[in-house]
């Protein structure tokens, strides 16, 4: 038998057949995601997507990329990779389907200090299954081992994304108007901001442990904090079919706060109250525990509220009911009202 030939790269911390090896493991997970359009599998130098056709008359692609932060620390304290991956599609294709965009293809990128193979198998799978709910095909991405500047165990992950929209069927807010209603659709928990402030407040400051079990959640610490970040793709791709869609907000980092005003036309502010949805509690449980201002959560985290919908107030009823009926939970959470001269900021929340 053939003695293995040593290996300098191998020594100095980056094994290039174990990188091989993860290519190997992956292929099947990812061709899983494949949609019409893909014209190759991964393992070579960039993945193809033809657009073609004719489906849309005058198209324009929409872009974007994004991480999950320090969720990722969540993640190697509870050993569990797999569900971190839709919190990265979902971070990406939640900021295009703002725009009315369909997803297409997504990319990811890996970066670790020593390739451990079923991490990385693990936050593969959470990806393509993010992928699958959005419809969006995983076509490429790149591993990089990089001793020296990751940590034993540590990883980073990053995700980029192409949709695609009709041009005259785009979502920009240039039609938003004075009295439309703002809906918003629930969070499944923090989803993936404001996670340094919720690792001090939980661990530095109350000392807990992820396995340890809070009875307002019903389930353990690190069960609650690594809840996938909700994609909402589907749900308005299909209520733009029906209604008139003026505006869609992603709450990320800065909330409601810096969040909504991003979508508003000079003129316009939002007028929203926070006693009108269900602030979940893992939000009380922060507040309470970490004396965080009302403003100041409005501000860093999502609250309960995951995406805002802007429409005329003639069609709120009736888009209520659709997106109850898609499997959403949504709330009339405001409306929009005049922007004065003395107003401060472009939304006025009633924190409670």
């Amino acid at each position: 038998m053939a003695k293995k030939e040593c290996s300098r790269y191998t020594e100095a911390g980056v094994d290039i057949d174990k990188g091989n090896a993860f290519v190997d493991n992956i292929k099947p997970i990812v061709a899983s995601t494949f949609r019409p359009g893909v014209l190759t599998g991964i393992g070579g130098f960039g993945g193809l997507f033809a657009l073609g056709g004719g489906k849309f008359q005058d198209p324009v692609l929409v872009s974007s990329t994004d991480g999950v932060g320090t969720k990722l620390i969540i993640a190697n304290m509870c050993k569990k990779h797999d569900t971190i991956g839709i919190d990265l599609v979902a971070m990406c294709v939640n900021d295009i389907v703002v725009c009315g965009a369909h997803p297409l293809f997504f990319l990811d990128y890996f970066a670790t200090g020593g390739l451990e193979l079923s991490v990385a198998t693990d936050v593969v799978k959470g990806i393509a299954k993010g992928c699958e709910i959005s419809k969006c095909a995983l076509i490429g991405g790149e591993t990089a081992e990089m001793p020296g500047l990751y940590k034993s165990g540590d990883y980073d992950i990053a995700g980029f994304v192409v949709g695609i929209c009709e041009r005259d069927k785009l979502i920009d807010g240039s039609e938003i108007s004075v009295g439309d209603k703002l809906i918003g659709l629930a969070s499944s928990g923090v989803h993936s901001n404001g996670y340094s402030l919720v690792r001090k407040i939980c661990f530095e400051e109350m000392g807990l442990k992820v396995t340890d079990s809070i009875p307002e959640f019903g389930c353990t610490l690190g069960e609650e904090l690594l809840r996938p970040t909700r994609i909402y793709t589907e749900t308005l791709l299909n209520l733009a079919k029906n209604f008139k869609i003026k505006g869609l907000v992603h709450i990320t980092g800065g909330g409601i706060i810096d969040n909504v005003p991003r979508v508003l036309p000079n003129g316009c502010k939002a007028v929203i109250d926070k006693k009108s949805w269900d602030v979940l509690p893992v939000f009380d449980f922060l507040q309470k525990n970490g004396k965080v201002s009302p403003f100041e959560m409005c501000r860093t985290f999502n609250c309960g509220i995951g995406m805002v919908v802007v429409v005329d107030a003639k069609q709120v009823d009736d888009c209520m009911q659709q997106l109850t009926a898609l499997g959403e939970k949504p709330y009339l959470i405001g409306e929009i009202d005049a922007r004065k001269k003395k107003d401060l900021r472009a939304v006025e929340v009633d924190c409670g």
